[in-house]
């Protein structure tokens, strides 16, 4: 049975605790978890259309929140840059592929209440598996997220808590919430259960390749948990010899929000312990961390795949969005960010995932 490890300290938790942390150092936990057996592409024939179609290498099975998430379309934009419209989730974005994990173990374990906080998008997410799994629900967001992102929340029946500040302090908020007994913590960032939601991406990419991977994959980096599920998932691949070498991980930031990419390159380990100041204002509000708790394992992803870290700035944002917009795909500004950073390169396949719809903050100003 799957357990929570610390990888700092080595402490274990059973995952039927609510405990979201690791007591000793308050840190995220990994998931101790090993795929019941080794995937083929003949033996996905036939099976459900979703990411539960990959069974053998996810900690649950059997869902009953199921929104038929997964299944993406994989569509080329160049000779050499292929798009993965996770945009065209349940609620629109990718966090569907960790949102359903966690409600679907939140649901097993009937706890009193769900807490998440969210710059929006995973706040959405959960709000629509806690809806389908009927469970109590309550989203901490920011001031300024956008306004349809707080409406969807509210669709679906969750309660909001609109948190004065940036996103730190609406992480403090839903970590203080978390704390009270019967509380699940459907957090993104801190429960693992997340990242072998996202993992799926990479899975998908696998099957509708043939069996093998990108020389790249590209993702926007805040929190990391789209970056950290698919070093999980090339990890795994790699290890079931499914494929023969991992590709690179492009991890991109907005300019104006980029700790890790500024820890990469003066050759960190992790974030410096000076606190950061306010996130400053950005158009990809979704990656606008300055202090990401999976730093650390950010960082190690990324250089152990080969990978780098790219920077974007605002005017290429814009410019991004109204680009792929021309080509018919209209989507939010956060998710357009790998398509800024990688969107010229010849040298190398690489795929970019367009992972929010841009119903959900408009066109950039």
């Amino acid at each position: 049975m799957p357990a929570y490890l610390c990888p700092q300290d080595g402490t274990r938790a059973d995952i039927t605790a609510l405990t979201w942390c690791c007591p000793v150092c308050r840190g995220p936990w990994d998931l101790e978890f090993e795929p019941s057996g080794p995937l083929s592409l003949n033996s996905l024939a036939g099976r459900v259309n979703s990411l539960w179609r990959y069974e053998e290498v996810l900690p649950l099975s059997a869902p009953a929140t199921t929104l038929g998430e997964g299944r993406t379309p994989l569509v080329p934009l160049t000779g050499t840059v292929s798009a993965k419209l996770d945009f065209l989730m349940p609620t629109l974005s990718f966090k569907d592929r960790g949102a359903v994990m966690l409600a679907e173990l939140a649901r097993r374990l009937s706890p009193e209440r769900v807490v998440a906080d969210s710059s929006g998008n995973a706040g959405t997410a959960v709000a629509a598996y806690c809806a389908r799994a009927s469970l109590p629900c309550t989203v901490y967001v920011p001031e300024g997220t956008s306004p349809k992102k707080t409406e969807q929340i509210r669709a679906h029946g969750a309660r909001l808590e609109i948190v004065p500040g940036d996103r730190e302090a609406t992480a403090a908020a839903a970590r203080s919430a978390a704390d009270a007994p019967g509380t699940f913590y459907a957090s993104h960032v801190f429960n693992p259960y997340f990242l072998h939601g996202t993992k799926t991406y990479v899975y998908e990419l696998w099957e509708d390749l043939g069996g093998r991977l990108p020389d790249a994959i590209a993702v926007p980096v805040g929190n990391g948990t789209l970056l950290l599920g698919a070093a999980l998932a090339t990890a795994e691949l790699h290890a079931q010899g499914l494929i023969d070498r991992r590709p690179a991980l492009i991890a991109v930031q907005a300019e104006a929000v980029s700790p890790l990419a500024a820890a990469f390159r003066a050759g960190a380990d992790d974030l410096p312990d000076a606190p950061a100041g306010p996130a400053a204002p950005t158009l990809a509000e979704g990656i606008a961390i300055p202090r990401p708790p999976r730093a650390r394992a950010i960082l190690a992803a990324v250089r152990a795949s080969g990978g780098t870290f790219l920077t974007v700035t605002e005017d290429r944002i814009r410019a991004a969005q109204l680009d792929l917009a021309a080509r018919g795909f209209y989507v939010e500004t956060t998710g357009v960010a790998c398509w800024a950073a990688v969107g010229d390169w010849t040298d190398r396949s690489v795929v970019v995932p367009l992972c929010g719809a841009g119903l959900k903050t408009g066109l950039a100003p």
